[in-house]
């Protein structure tokens, strides 16, 4: 089941939650929510930013350190794009130090996000952590960007995403004396990361039926245009969006359920609505006439291969923890509608422990020929596909469905892309931002897992960012993604 979180919505784990045995094979997607809810373009550098030792308090012991300030140090640049690996480098420490480094972030919402890890300075008294291991803490290993996508909250549940792409993200990055607990604070600094390139335009659109952002990259283009669409949790995620605006794309961040006057739970989905999104892209004068492409996670997955499959003007199509049937509520289009998968709240689980859902197998078996109205004919598109997902997905068996659209697609004499990452949970995103296990899903008002082992999500981040830049612009603009983008 493809479900996707709630980025704005928290409850309780603990409230109560009247979930329903029994068959629910015709229930609509209003059903099944009322029956759970029933409780490489880098920005322009700036100065290096570099820390001030602290003043020791009076009567404490000497701490020790080199005769120079001890420094945090961000390369390139103090300010880059959220998707931008970066260096931290720490000098002025004595050779062979003991330190802790820690990351803190603070959310739109006021929730700490925090990441530490023990290092030991070289025989210069510097740390660089492109080439020093991390001996602990909360990871281990050389791990560049461990401080990032290794952030966490102490509030269970919390999912870290971008409500507002016209701020960055403030992350302090601290050096602490010792492996202990962290009281001595050497030096720190601030390193934003920000969700808007340089240039780039963010447009509200409010247009006939959309309700959608588009974002401009800077200069005449022609760009290659871009739909991106979220999964059930509903709402307009833009953050996404913008990052790929800021690499060249003309990027139109859809939503389509749970927004404004957008219904939460709608009792089906129109194919026009997706029309009118494709349409506006093609009236962009610095959008490519070859083609427009469409990406979409969970739900939106499926709606992104049936946008391929049944519309004109779509190009390719990506699909991240999706599958190819049409999951859970109706689709419509011009004289025939292809039905919701079906499926059994019976067979859905809930833990005692931690009260997490899992929906896993729910889903009727989509080899039983009695399921395939619910397929998506993707053999009769033209659109070129690049399948994603993770083998520890915990929501959502993504790997399994995508396997069978694939094996649809070359009985038919169609390749299809498909990549399968270890290790990796059901909310592939931009790289960096760290792994969601589980979190509250905004419609259904239930906690739901979504898997992942932090590692190897990580890893699989930034892979599949890649390689979605990659296919785009090989299938929309015919070229390798430019240098200036990378």
């Amino acid at each position: 089941m493809c479900l996707e979180p709630s980025i704005l919505r928290t409850a309780s784990p603990s409230s109560p939650c009247l979930l329903t045995g029994g068959s629910c094979r015709s229930a609509s997607f209003w059903t099944l929510a009322e029956t759970l809810s029933l409780e490489s373009r880098r920005l322009p550098a700036f100065a290096f930013h570099t820390a001030r030792v602290l003043p020791k308090a009076a009567g404490s012991s000497p701490l020790p350190r080199s005769p120079m300030a001890v420094q945090v140090t961000v390369l390139p640049s103090l300010r880059c794009l959220f998707d931008d690996p970066v260096q931290i480098r720490v000098t002025g420490l004595v050779p062979q130090q003991r330190v802790t480094l820690r990351a803190c972030l603070l959310d739109e919402g006021g929730e700490l996000f925090q990441a530490h890890a023990h290092y030991r300075a070289d025989g210069s008294g510097e740390l660089d952590l492109t080439r020093c291991p991390a001996l602990g803490g909360s990871y281990s290993g050389v791990e560049p960007m461990g401080l990032l996508w290794s952030l966490r909250s102490k509030t269970p549940y919390k999912r870290l995403a971008k409500r507002n792409v016209l701020t960055p993200f403030c992350v302090d990055l601290e050096v602490y004396e010792g492996h202990g607990d962290m009281s001595r604070l050497l030096g720190k600094c601030t390193h934003e990361r920000c969700f808007l390139g340089e240039g780039v335009k963010r447009i509200s659109v409010r247009e006939g039926r959309l309700k959608a952002t588009l974002f401009l990259p800077p200069g005449p283009g022609p760009f290659p245009g871009l739909i991106d669409l979220y999964g059930s949790g509903g709402g307009l995620v833009e953050y996404r969006a913008s990052l790929l605006a800021s690499r060249g794309f003309v990027t139109l961040a859809l939503a389509y359920m749970a927004f404004e006057d957008l219904p939460a739970m709608p009792e089906i989905l129109e194919l026009d609505y997706f029309q009118e999104a494709i349409d506006f892209l093609h009236k962009q004068q610095q959008v490519k006439d070859a083609g427009i492409g469409v990406l979409g996670l969970s739900k939106g997955a499926d709606l992104a291969l049936s946008m391929a499959t049944f519309l004109p003007g779509i190009k390719a199509a990506v699909s991240i923890s999706g599958s190819g049937l049409n999951s859970f509520i109706p689709l419509r289009g011009d004289g025939f509608t292809i039905p919701a998968h079906p499926y059994d709240l019976g067979r859905m689980k809930t833990s005692e422990e931690s009260g997490l859902v899992d929906f896993s197998d729910i889903l009727d078996d989509h080899r039983d020929p009695a399921t395939w109205d619910s397929r998506i004919p993707m053999e009769k598109s033209l659109a070129k596909f690049l399948f994603l997902s993770g083998l520890d997905d915990k929501n959502w068996k993504s790997d399994l469905y995508c396997r069978d659209a694939v094996q649809r697609l070359n009985q038919c004499g169609q390749k299809a892309e498909f990549c399968s990452y270890s290790g990796a949970g059901h909310l592939l995103e931009p790289p960096y931002l760290p792994l969601c296990q589980s979190s509250i899903h905004k419609v259904l008002g239930v906690f739901v897992q979504w898997g992942g082992q932090w590692r190897e999500h990580a890893r699989a981040q930034e892979d599949a960012w890649h390689r979605i830049q990659a296919f785009f612009w090989k299938h929309l603009m015919n070229s390798d993604i430019p240098k200036s983008h990378l």
